[in-house]
């Protein structure tokens, strides 16, 4: 990185156990704020140029709600964290107010039909995505321990907002996932005998309580890479999860290829899950629970794809026929 400040915004991040794409995000967002005040150091400015900044990316630059937020929290923390020099409680700026957007829900067909064709390496992934309805960095994290058999779900630990839950699990998956336990293991006993090798990556300070876990086979990821790497913050030699994109691709490019008529992402499976629960007869706190969703008004946005369709309100156009 050329940027000095944004170098210790980094390295300060990292030491505080930030994740990457939240780092990526922020940084975005400082730099954005920097060249749009003509580069000067943030120090000279405050409260005045960032509703300034705000303002414009809600008038020119036409960014979604979240969008803005997620610019917002960033100058919060470069003023808080980063400068010492909080902002005021009370920004004025104008704020975007677009309506969000409706999620793509895929039929129970449709998703039969997109698991059956997706890569072997996607299968797996996707299945927990819909089964469980889990976000794809819950997948890609999950660890061996988190994985519950006896008890028929999965424990997600640090998911969005930091929050922990557990989550249904799909019978169908035990022989799969046992399966892919054995996989990660070939690669955990492949790894203990490379001298260079440190154990996995343990959030927060779980290493200095747990001086053994690093090289227990229960706390490695559930999908590690086919690569060993050296961890940019200790420089110890780790084998990290595989990486998000390869799954994104895989769904992708699959629901290209069978002329899904949906723009499919891996997040799609998730709104399907919750939608799918919702039109099964689940309650509305069952599915938010299992979503993670702090607010219950998220979750309610399922109900309008269900409602507001030929499940909820008949067409007058169908008295005529």
């Amino acid at each position: 990185m050329d940027s000095p400040f944004l170098s210790l915004i980094t390295e300060q991040m990292q030491m505080k156990r930030y994740a990457k794409r939240t780092i990526q995000s922020y940084l975005y967002w400082i730099k954005a704020f920097i060249n749009f005040n003509n580069k000067q150091h943030p120090l000279k400015c405050h409260d005045t140029q960032v509703e300034q900044f705000l303002s414009y990316l809600a008038n020119q630059r036409r960014v979604a709600p979240k969008t803005q937020a997620l610019a917002l929290n960033s100058l919060v923390y470069l003023y808080k964290e980063v400068l010492q020099k909080p902002l005021t409680l009370e920004l004025n700026f104008n704020r975007t107010h677009v309506q969000p957007k409706l999620p793509v829900v895929l039929t129970t067909k449709e998703v039969a039909k997109l698991i059956i064709h997706l890569p072997a390496a996607a299968s797996l992934p996707s299945k927990l995505l819909y089964g469980s309805g889990l976000r794809l960095m819950e997948a890609m994290r999950l660890r061996i321990r988190d994985v519950d058999f006896d008890y028929l779900s999965l424990q997600i630990w640090f998911g969005k907002g930091g929050k922990h839950r557990r989550v249904t699990l799909a019978q169908e998956l035990i022989q799969p996932l046992r399966d892919q336990i054995n996989y990660a293991k070939n690669f955990y006993q492949q790894d203990l005998g490379n001298e260079s090798y440190q154990g996995v990556w343990l959030p927060y300070a779980l290493e200095k309580k747990y001086p053994n876990a690093a090289k227990d086979f229960l706390w490695h990821y559930l999908f590690p890479s086919s690569r060993l790497s050296i961890d940019p913050l200790s420089k110890k030699l780790r084998r990290h999860h595989i990486h998000e994109s390869s799954i994104q691709k895989g769904v992708r490019q699959t629901a290209k290829k069978l002329e899904i008529p949906k723009h499919v992402t891996c997040h799609t499976l998730r709104h399907s899950f919750a939608t799918h629960l919702l039109q099964r007869g689940a309650d509305i706190r069952t599915v938010q629970e299992q979503l993670g969703h702090s607010d219950l008004r998220t979750t309610q946005i399922y109900t309008h794809v269900i409602e507001h369709g030929a499940n909820g309100v008949r067409s007058p156009l169908s008295d005529l026929i």
